[in-house]
């Protein structure tokens, strides 16, 4: 008889014994950088084609190809990541203005703050004796009745965003994916636009089958539509070149 085949084990899954459900509730990692990964590769990789695109749609030089091309993938990239961070930053502080309000509130209405804890746990499937029971324990602990009220009223996670790594991961990100319609430009191959193209919808497609990771979707579903995006977007900016071609 033949052995029974092993499953591999699924590496998004996560361990259920106590010490690994104490670890992993007591220090939750927060949502990380994917979307800033994410947003900062597709960006990196259509703005980049953009101007090669437009470029050459043009009929310029591949040296001001070059030129053009680095001073976007640094200039942008770097615009992207202030943004990011000024953004996420100004996510950070309002989450701390809220989390003051709910302070406030805590001590001029406790009635009311508490009957808003009760609502919230009433809304999670709580009843009866359980309900109040809960909503005396949460009430009881400043910092946990805060955390709730952070969570059921502003729909505020456990762990705030972190501005830098948002920003330095957008801007990674950018880097790595605006540089590859360059590359063939770098070497001064003489079939360097052919290339750019087919390098660039390769990336478009690998950005998209990548983050299939972490979705439901399939990776090539999710590898063409990122692939259509960038797509259109490419062959936008090489028509409006052609318009100006010398």
């Amino acid at each position: 008889m033949s052995e029974p085949t092993k499953t591999e084990p699924d590496p998004s899954e996560h361990g259920h014994s106590p010490q690994e459900i104490s670890d992993r509730i007591g220090a939750p990692t927060g949502r990380g950088v994917l979307r800033d990964v994410v947003y900062g590769g597709i960006d990196g990789s259509v703005t980049t084609f953009a101007i090669v695109a437009g470029v050459a749609g043009a009929g310029l030089s591949p040296t001001i190809i070059v030129a053009l091309g680095l001073a976007n993938v640094l200039a942008d990239g770097f615009s992207m990541a202030a943004g990011n961070y000024s953004g996420t930053k100004a996510e950070v502080d309002n989450l701390m203005r809220l989390r003051q309000v709910e302070e406030r509130h805590i001590v001029k209405y406790p009635e009311g703050e508490r009957g808003e804890v009760r609502e919230i746990l009433r809304l999670k499937g709580l009843s009866g004796p359980v309900l109040e029971a809960a909503t005396d324990a949460i009430c009881a602990n400043h910092e946990a009745w805060i955390n709730l009220m952070m969570e059921g009223e502003y729909g505020a996670g456990p762990v705030d965003p972190d501005p830098m790594r948002a920003a330095i991961a957008t801007f990674l990100a950018f880097l790595a994916a605006g540089m590859v319609p360059l590359v063939p430009f770098l070497f001064g191959l003489e079939t360097a636009f052919s290339l750019s193209v087919w390098l660039t919808l390769a990336t478009f497609f690998g950005i998209g089958a990548l983050k299939s990771r972490w979705s439901l979707a399939p990776w090539w579903r999710s590898g063409f539509e990122t692939l259509a995006i960038g797509g259109a977007a490419a062959a936008l900016a090489y028509g409006v070149g052609s318009l100006f071609q010398l």
